[in-house]
């Protein structure tokens, strides 16, 4: 199968995760079953400058950043980071995290949920 880019749902969330601005997510999925009920999440997400997605515990799952364009803040158990464009982040089931984007740029990145 081949999913064009026209083809992806893009959705639009206001302050996702009580953070700040409006995030774009890209869905390269049409639900679970596409990742073999494996996970929930394979998407493409953009944060323009000033926005962010809210620290949050990933309970039952686990959440993987790829960074591909831009800079960000990355809370990783409450521990800041700077990433960068080829940067890999992994929350794993039982910690949190939250991403926003400071700098001037946009910040670009591939977010994949997995089940536990």
């Amino acid at each position: 199968m081949i999913r064009r880019k026209e083809e992806c749902n893009v959705e639009y969330r206001a302050h996702m995760r009580d953070g700040n601005g409006t995030v774009q997510l890209t869905a390269f999925i049409n639900g679970p079953e596409e990742l073999n009920d494996k996970g929930r999440l394979f998407s493409k997400i953009t944060l323009e400058p000033g926005c962010s997605i809210g620290y949050h515990v990933h309970e039952t799952d686990a959440e993987l950043f790829y960074i591909l364009t831009g800079t960000g803040t990355y809370s990783d158990n409450g521990t800041i980071v700077t990433v960068h464009p080829g940067d890999v982040t992994i929350c794993e089931t039982g910690h949190g995290h939250s991403i926003a984007n400071e700098g001037a740029e946009v910040l670009e990145l591939v977010a994949v949920i997995v089940y536990k």
